[in-house]
């Protein structure tokens, strides 16, 4: 038995259709070849390739006219933050339209929805839904707390030189437009509340779950990214405080471990506090205490005055 011939370059490394394969000349016998596998109608698989997101939800998206990468998949690729059951997600989630036959394919969940021409995008070869959409089909999957998490990093700002945008993903307008849009889908309720609570300002899913305790215990809601000084972009924050109280609330994640962030937190912590301001530093262990603690500390010092 003769070796297959290899593979063109552009397909021995990923996924790949039926149509990139015709249009490559490959012969139907070599696509029955030992080295390829499918996953589905239309879509071939190189038996050495090793699992990787977003090469099979570009091949899947191709693969499946009218369709576009959605929920979970959708969330993944994107980069937007899910709860840690979720972290490591193989799921592929493919939505078409309801003039559209339902998705029936091994190992992909099929979502029939209404979607508008807007709510769908093509990024780096896939089409997929926008934001926007993700954060809404998300609504019927996650608690309120985590669809607020996610909708805060939705509308924050991007840090200059850090991200490779330069404009939020979406405005709080445009995700209370979107639920005007679809007001019996799975999740409305749960995401109008989750909208109403969205702020521009968290740079974390923590620092959303620390504003959250703190409202939900009764304590006035903070301002976010509170500055020394108003106004000043170079004037040390912190996560969120209470301007008029003096009183300023700094998370510290993962993150802030390297050397050079501990360093620039030093003199950020120096300068609260020679300004005499009260200055509560949180980590991981408040938020798995649920921040109760935190609280506790923070409702005492805004009673103190």
């Amino acid at each position: 038995m003769h070796a297959p011939a290899p593979l063109p370059r552009h397909l021995a490394a990923a996924p790949f259709t039926v149509y990139e394969a015709r249009a490559a000349s490959l012969s139907a016998g070599r696509l029955r070849a030992a080295d390829l596998g499918t996953a589905g109608r239309g879509l071939y698989l190189p038996t050495d390739w090793e699992f990787e997101l977003r090469g099979l939800a570009r091949a899947l998206s191709a693969a499946t006219p009218g369709a576009w990468i959605s929920h979970l998949t959708a969330a993944v690729l994107l980069g937007l933050w899910l709860p840690s059951w979720f972290a490591g997600c193989w799921e592929l989630h493919l939505s078409k339209s309801k003039a559209l036959p339902q998705v029936r394919r091994a190992g992909v969940v099929g979502h029939t929805v209404l979607a508008f021409a807007d709510e769908v995008m093509v990024w780096e070869g896939i089409r997929i839904s926008t934001p926007a959409r993700t954060w809404l089909d998300l609504a019927r999957m996650v608690p309120l707390e985590d669809l607020v998490a996610v909708g805060d990093q939705l509308v924050r700002q991007p840090r200059p030189g850090l991200e490779q945008r330069t404009e939020p993903w979406a405005t709080v307008p445009q995700l209370k437009a979107m639920l005007v849009r679809h007001p019996k889908l799975q999740g409305i309720v749960k995401a109008r509340l989750a909208a109403d609570l969205i702020r521009a300002g968290a740079d974390s899913a923590p620092e959303t779950f620390l504003r959250l305790a703190l409202t939900a215990a009764g304590l006035p809601e903070p301002e976010l990214q509170v500055r020394i000084v108003p106004g000043d972009p170079y004037s040390p924050a912190a996560d969120l405080g209470y301007r008029k109280r003096r009183i300023a609330v700094q998370y510290d994640g993962g993150h802030h471990l390297t050397r050079e962030q501990q360093s620039r937190d030093i003199r950020r912590d120096e300068a609260f506090i020679a300004a005499g301001w009260r200055y509560f530093k949180l980590n991981a262990d408040d938020l798995q205490g649920g921040f109760r603690a935190a609280v506790r500390r923070v409702g005492a010092a805004l009673i103190a005055g």
